[in-house]
């Protein structure tokens, strides 16, 4: 792997640490449907983790299509990350007390509430935007329209992760 495509990779990872909120979409028959879920990254691992709810439907549309996507906003700041991967559910336990925080409490009552599941993403590849600020952009755009160039108005880069 070059030196390139590991920084692409790192800014994509950074990315979506800093961001930290996905819209998941899943497969519904013909249908995507997609929900806001808090991410946990392990870029260690190479994997992103959600904890999810057994009574919800996520669980039947990633058994029935395990391609999903990740898109991260961050619209204030002009950075967004769309990541596609495969998705598994499991009931991994100890999975789920380590990465239970005040935030999953807002849902559950504790780690051991039996409704809990882990959502493991395996990414597969990643598309970042990354602008360095909306008024910088807009100013960019302006002058692009004046002088009748094309704005730069940050990277993007399609990353094989």
């Amino acid at each position: 792997m070059s030196t390139d495509d590991m920084r692409d990779q790192d800014r994509v990872w950074d990315l979506m640490k800093k961001i930290g909120f996905a819209m998941l979409v899943t497969r519904d028959g013909d249908r995507l449907r997609s929900r806001p879920m808090s991410a946990y990254l392990a870029r260690d691992e190479g994997m992103i983790y959600f904890l999810t709810d057994a009574r919800h439907h996520k669980d039947e549309e990633i058994a029935r299509s395990p391609q999903v996507n990740l898109a991260f906003a961050d619209a204030g700041s002009q950075k967004y990350v769309s990541l596609t991967g495969t998705a598994a559910i499991s009931n991994d336990r100890v999975k789920i007390r380590e990465l239970f925080t005040t935030t999953a409490k807002a849902w559950w009552d504790s780690a051991e509430d039996p409704n809990i599941r882990l959502l493991r993403i395996t990414p597969d590849d990643a598309e970042f935007w990354d602008s360095p600020g909306t008024v910088v952009s807009y100013v960019k755009m302006a002058a692009a329209a004046v002088t009748g160039t094309r704005p730069d108005v940050g990277d993007n880069r399609k990353v094989a992760m």
